[in-house]
């Protein structure tokens, strides 16, 4: 039997669902998009609760969605078929699969605490403002091992679909906390976790310094760079530059750092 699929856009699910794309919707609702079947499939894989899955037929027709399809209903998630029209007005892109799930708490106490002779090591992405940055760091942190990602004095949320989609489903695989500056500073003052900050004016080269023990990279936005109370008391380190180049994106910057610090606690050469 064809499923019955939905042509109105004023259908108040999706009606609901589409305002989602607002971040104040976001936070009313404790709801998010997840967008692509690559990303769903990480969503599930992972035990992240979906409410609903909308698909189209029209624009599944050369994936291998069924699969995804008989999980997600095996899970008890509600899932529509959609026209192409219906599904234009919930997404971003033509991948023909979206799902709505709800937020989860992002506090500093939700972090998880490393096994033990695992010291923690986070990276701080502070004041970042383009989402396509953070989900890429969100997916530089997942790969680096790194214990989670924490973000400080956001402008934008993790829940952004631009963030969730660039995260390529690192979101769903990494403790994610959220908080102002301060309240990480002394979550971190708290815990012995040494800080280290990333800055073009730092005299020592991040290849010169020790990445193990208990750490915390921090890194700012592109436009503002870090503002002065992250410096205070952090150990600031740059990545040397050539070619005439004066900066890096955010996300490499951090990618850098990153691999690095998890070559040194694999067990590479030190400084």
């Amino acid at each position: 039997m064809a499923p019955q699929v939905l042509t109105s856009l004023a259908n108040p699910g999706v009606k609901a669902a589409a305002k989602l794309r607002q971040r104040r919707q976001r936070d009313r609702q404790r709801r998010f998009l997840i967008e692509g079947g690559r990303e769903i499939a990480a969503a599930v894989e992972a035990g992240w609760p979906l409410e609903t899955l909308y698909y189209c037929p029209e624009l599944t027709a050369d994936q291998d969605a069924d699969d995804l399809l008989q999980r997600c209903r095996t899970r008890g998630v509600a899932c529509h078929a959609t026209n192409a029209a219906v599904f234009a007005k919930l997404a971003y892109r033509d991948t023909g699969l979206l799902a709505v799930a709800p937020t989860r708490e992002l506090g500093l106490a939700g972090l998880p605490v490393p096994e033990a002779g695992q010291p923690p090591f986070y990276l701080v992405a502070a004041g970042i403002e383009k989402p396509g940055n953070l989900g890429a760091m969100l997916r530089a942190a997942n790969a680096a091992g790194a214990s989670g990602l924490i973000v400080a004095d956001a402008v934008v949320d993790v829940f952004n679909p631009n963030v969730v989609r660039a995260s390529l489903g690192a979101l769903f695989r990494l403790a994610v906390a959220q908080a102002e500056g301060d309240a990480v500073r002394g979550w971190l003052q708290a815990r012995d976790i040494r800080l280290l900050a990333a800055s073009p004016a730092a005299a020592t080269s991040y290849h010169c310094v020790d990445w193990r023990g208990k750490a915390a990279i921090v890194i700012g936005s592109e436009a503002e760079g870090l503002a002065a109370d992250w410096l205070v008391g952090a150990e600031a380190v740059r990545i040397p530059l050539a070619g005439g180049v004066d900066s890096l994106n955010a996300a490499i910057a951090a990618s850098v750092l990153l691999f690095e610090a998890r070559r040194q606690r694999l067990g590479g050469e030190r400084p």
